[in-house]
This record gives structure tokens, C-alpha cells and sequence, in this order.
């Protein structure tokens, strides 16, 4: 745990204004971007603080799938069905603004507008999906 980590304290209810959505993992956070760039833009966060993408090695892949997993649900739970038009992934250093790892999941994508196309952009240097 990282107090001074806006993502730690998030997952762990400490920031009033934020509201975590249900999520059928412990050891998982998600609530919804201050920033969206789709009409649905959730973050999935680890409870326990982890740095981002590249510290992610080959015994994290269950954790990254189940992650996923999380961002589907909350897209279905939202009324959101359509699993072909999302978009999920990671922003590399130095490109996100919180050292916490955390998996960006947007939909609809083909609604993303230009800046967010841009951002979002799949397996571009700075997003990995």
C-alpha cells in the first residue's frame, strides 16, 4: 500500500468521490475514468499497489485476464453488450499519469474521438492492448 498513490487509495474506499463499481474479485478495484474517452471508460485496478505494464511478468497473466474479465462484466452490467466494438489496455511509462498498474476499458470504440483515437491507439508505442 502506497498512501500517496491516488489508485491505492481508491481501491481501498479512501477517496470519498470516488465510487468503486461491483467487481467479483478481492483483490480488484474498478471505478470509472475522471477523464473519459468513450462514453464507457472504466479503470480496473490491483488492490495492492504494482507499478505499471512493465513491471508485468509471466506469472501476472492470470491477474491481467481476470482484470479483463472485470472490465467485460462492468461493460455488461451497463448495458453495454457488444464485446467486438471495446477497447483494453495499458499505457506504457512515460505516457500514464499514475504508477499504479491499470487496465484502461472503453467502449463503445467505435465512438472514440479523435484525441481518444489517438491515445487509445491499439499496440501504438505508448498503448498496449
Amino acid at each position: 500500500y502506497d498512501g500517496k498513490c491516488v489508485f491505492c487509495r481508491i481501491a481501498r474506499r479512501e477517496e470519498p468521490g470516488t465510487a468503486l463499481l461491483p467487481c467479483q474479485y478481492e483483490d480488484l478495484a474498478c471505478f470509472r475514468d475522471v477523464r473519459p474517452g468513450a462514453p464507457h471508460h472504466y479503470l480496473v485496478v490491483p488492490v495492492e499497489h504494482m507499478g505499471n505494464c512493465k513491471t508485468l511478468k509471466t506469472e501476472h497473466v492470470p491477474l491481467v485476464k481476470r482484470m479483463m474479465e472485470v472490465g467485460k462484466a462492468v461493460l455488461q452490467r451497463n448495458n453495454f453488450s457488444d464485446l467486438n466494438d471495446i477497447r483494453m489496455g495499458f499505457h506504457r511509462p512515460p505516457f500514464c499519469s499514475i504508477a499504479h498498474l491499470h487496465l484502461h476499458v472503453l467502449a463503445p470504440a467505435s465512438q472514440l474521438g479523435f484525441l481518444s483515437r489517438l491515445f487509445y491507439r491499439i499496440n501504438s508505442y505508448w498503448f498496449i492492448t
